[in-house]
């Protein structure tokens, strides 16, 4: 089966945009992109993405393997149709938000994350130049472009603040998987002493007396969160600001 149609056009991007037709004949026709789709989505969330096959999905739609394939040529293929298809960004409310392109960013980067942080398992599907033309993907895209409009940059620095906005959510969600899914840091006073004798002043003149004063690393009973919404407001922050200054400096 062939990844491109006769127009060079993905086939993954033709099946996702609706034009490419479902098969009409065999017993499978009862099937559909869509219900194919949604069980593999299905089965990612319950199991995680590493439980989905083929082989699964057809079972849980009650058909064969083979089957299945008629409607997507390959498991990369159907990865690309879940990716898409999981990020939906809100329907409702008015978008650009009339408080400014600055909570527009702020709601953009909100909804994504909350994307990434229901369904995690869309962090392990690899990216590449084709996803950027399915037709979800390509919503979250406007709707970033849309927000910054009245942005006095270029569109290509526009584009670089999509990727890089988009890049940070997904390593703050990432970052917060690891973090929970890890084991608890147990060190003790006693612990951080015989640190201590290595960490010195001399080797890490500023690591140095942060980690003995647990700054650097929280101690167990400190009562510090271990989440980084601080970090990840920072960072956001941060961006906002340097885009403020890009669009002053464009007046001047």
């Amino acid at each position: 089966m062939k990844d491109t149609t006769e127009h060079g056009i993905p086939r993954v991007v033709a099946i996702a945009w609706g034009m490419l037709e479902a098969p009409q004949r065999g017993p499978s026709r009862a099937l559909s992109h869509e219900r194919i789709v949604s069980a593999a989505i299905e089965i990612a969330d319950t199991d995680g993405l590493a439980a989905v096959t083929m082989q699964r999905v057809a079972q849980s739609l009650g058909f064969t393997t083979m089957s299945l394939y008629r409607y997507v040529s390959s498991k990369d293929e159907l990865l690309t149709l879940m990716q898409d298809a999981a990020v939906q960004l809100p329907k409702s409310g008015t978008w650009p938000p009339p408080e400014g392109w600055q909570e527009g960013l702020r709601q953009w980067a909100a909804h994504l994350r909350d994307i990434y942080r229901a369904r995690p398992w869309l962090l392990e599907i690899p990216r590449n130049a084709t996803a950027l033309l399915m037709p979800n993907s390509m919503e979250v895209a406007d709707r970033a472009l849309a927000v910054l409009s009245t942005v006095r940059i270029t569109m290509e620095q526009k584009i670089a603040v999509v990727l890089n906005l988009s890049l940070m959510v997904a390593g703050f969600v990432r970052l917060e998987q690891e973090l929970t899914s890890a084991e608890d840091l147990t060190l003790d006073a006693e612990g951080l002493a015989l640190l201590s004798e290595v960490i010195t002043d001399e080797r890490l003149p500023t690591l140095g007396p942060m980690t003995r004063a647990g700054e650097y690393v929280a101690r167990p009973d400190s009562g510090e969160s271990q989440d980084v919404d601080v970090e990840y407001s920072m960072g956001l922050d941060w961006m906002i600001a340097g885009i403020e200054r890009l669009d002053a400096a464009a007046t001047e």
